[in-house]
């Protein structure tokens, strides 16, 4: 299939200021993320908050210019646009918010919602508007003569499926969802998981899926990218990553999610809170919290290089894929093989 969007060293830097005598800090959000996802595929971004994720979503949604890095949508330069197709590139990616009730105007009635894209991006006449509208919402399993109601007279899991029918009226290739289910039960968050992955195969939609719910992330994603304060710890096929996670982070985040690792593993707390950004740990961002951590964690960062099937920034990477060495560990110090 074809690749939808590419991302090469993607980086964000942001400029905090300190004060009127002060250079600005520099905060580094994104250091450094490539990643393709191909059309009828899911890349999934996990960790946890402020490592970065939806800092990616928006620069991949075109909401923000990245500091450094190519991004490439739908076969063209996303950072260098030219004026002419500026406005093709914004229709072919497409945003679902993680919370349905704040996403949605609740002042306008479903059908002003979703014939919205249209008005403002087509031609169409207001009659084949509202048709387009009714039979996208018969395609995410609501009735047509919903498009007459409120939202506030919708539950979650209907509103987050008007979200989903509003991103897909201007027949989107890339969708960026950014924890499109945190906010519904859990009894509703199938369902709409359902919904995307019926979406995906009928459209051919590529979807860059953000989340920290590792079991959610299980049942859509094809491809999982671990990030940390930045950076991308590993990258690789789902069933690999969940079977045999090479990093300690990974094995970490499996490890707190019950049911989801395909291994017993023990179950470990990270120690410590999540460093500041405006201060990361020389040598590994995570040797602070890693159970793991050499002298050479804290004096050498580790470089995303490949390892088996996947991508690792680990320097003992290897060693964990061995059959003979442990998952995880308790201890606050575990000696390394060799």
């Amino acid at each position: 299939m074809s690749v939808v969007v590419e991302a090469k060293d993607l980086r964000q830097v942001y400029k905090i200021r300190r004060g009127l005598f002060r250079e600005p800090a520099q905060l580094q959000a994104v250091g450094g993320v490539s990643f393709a996802i191909e059309a009828g595929k899911t890349l999934a971004v996990v960790g946890e908050s402020g490592c970065g994720k939806s800092t990616l979503a928006r620069m991949v949604s075109l909401i923000e210019k990245p500091t450094a890095g190519s991004l490439m949508l739908d076969g063209t330069d996303a950072v260098n646009t030219p004026s002419a197709d500026k406005h093709r590139l914004r229709q072919a990616v497409q945003l679902v918010f993680q919370n349905p009730y704040g996403s949605l105007n609740p002042r306008k009635k479903v059908s002003a919602v979703l014939e919205a894209p249209l008005e403002i991006n087509t031609d169409l006449s207001k009659a084949e508007r509202s048709e387009r509208a009714k039979a996208m919402l018969a395609q995410v399993g609501l009735r047509p003569e919903y498009a007459n109601r409120y939202p506030h007279m919708f539950s979650g899991g209907q509103r987050q499926r008007i979200a989903i029918a509003r991103a897909l009226m201007l027949n989107p290739k890339l969708l960026v969802a950014d924890e499109p289910v945190s906010a519904l039960d859990v009894s509703i968050q199938a369902q709409v998981l359902n919904l995307l992955a019926d979406l995906q195969q009928e459209f051919k939609l590529a979807y860059l899926f953000i989340s920290h719910d590792l079991a959610v992330v299980k049942h859509i994603a094809h491809e999982v990218l671990v990030m940390y304060l930045g950076h991308v710890m590993e990258q690789g096929p789902k069933e690999s990553l969940y079977a045999r996670p090479c990093h300690p982070y990974t094995q970490a985040l499996l490890a707190s999610t019950p049911g989801v690792g395909e291994r017993t593993v023990q179950r470990i707390v990270l120690k410590g809170e999540l460093p500041s950004p405006l201060n990361p740990p020389s040598g590994c961002v995570f040797s602070s919290r890693c159970p793991y951590a050499q002298e050479r964690c804290k004096a050498e960062r580790p470089l995303a290089r490949p390892v088996g099937d996947r991508i690792a920034a680990c320097h003992f990477a290897e060693d964990f894929l061995s059959e003979g060495f442990p998952q995880l560990a308790t201890a606050d110090n575990v000696s390394l093989p060799g």
